[in-house]
């Protein structure tokens, strides 16, 4: 059964989407504040948090940004009742995997939450069944087995999400994927959102892999089309 930790300050928030994940077959844990939340993400390893950005104590983007530089991959969705453009692309700069605002239709959280669990899973299975590939572009060691990175023999400190996109990218080098192919290969959403996601995850991937992230010699964009691995 997976594992699904509520961190809202909202008690009424909480209470009804526990008792939809619950129907749904999840167990569910709850916090009410940020340092609860990072404490009991940090205790109980859950397979998906659904994070509300305005907490006491310690705000949704503070716990979020904490448990990735803590390497921290599980999946995140940022919960807000913000609309500025500013506060969902920071959420997605931190490490959320996904955001959604508040009021949401429960139909779509319960299909987002779905297919961040069914990734999950999916990613643990192919570890587990991996027979010891590994993809190798000129720098670039992508071992399938242990789910790693290196460049030049240095291991990089990628999330899930930033391994998965760079994958992809790898399994066809020089060939330009769209946005909205990613979105849906990556994310494996027939997208509710928008694409500025895939910009965030691709900016964050770089400031990791390249030297200078403003020059990139791996992950490239075509402009207008979307992004290819150069090979």
């Amino acid at each position: 059964m997976a594992k699904i930790l509520i961190v809202d300050d909202e008690r009424s928030i909480v209470d009804i989407l526990e008792f939809n994940l619950k129907k749904e077959g999840y167990d569910c844990l709850k916090a009410y504040d940020g340092k609860m939340g990072l404490d009991m993400a940090r205790r109980e390893s859950p397979d998906l948090i659904l994070l509300d950005i305005m907490l006491p104590y310690m705000d949704g983007f503070e716990v979020c940004r904490t448990l990735r530089d803590a390497g921290e991959n599980m999946p995140i969705i940022m919960l807000t009742a913000r609309e500025e453009e500013t506060d969902k692309v920071f959420g997605l700069e931190t490490g959320a995997d996904d955001y959604i605002t508040k009021p949401f239709s429960m139909r779509e959280l319960l299909a987002r939450v779905k297919t961040n669990i069914r990734r999950g899973a999916a990613v643990a299975a192919a570890a587990e069944n991996a027979s010891g590939n590994t993809l190798r572009i000129r720098g670039l060691a992508l071992d399938l087995d242990r789910h790693t990175v290196s460049r030049d023999g240095v291991e990089l400190d990628l999330t899930q999400r930033e391994y998965d996109l760079l994958c992809f990218l790898a399994r066809t080098p020089g060939k330009v994927v769209s946005r909205q192919e990613l979105m849906q290969e990556v994310w494996q959403f027939d997208y509710y959102g928008d694409l500025r996601a895939v910009d965030v995850a691709v900016r964050r991937l770089r400031e990791k892999l390249e030297n200078n992230p403003a020059e990139p010699e791996y992950v490239m964009t075509k402009r207008g089309v979307g992004y290819f691995l150069a090979n």
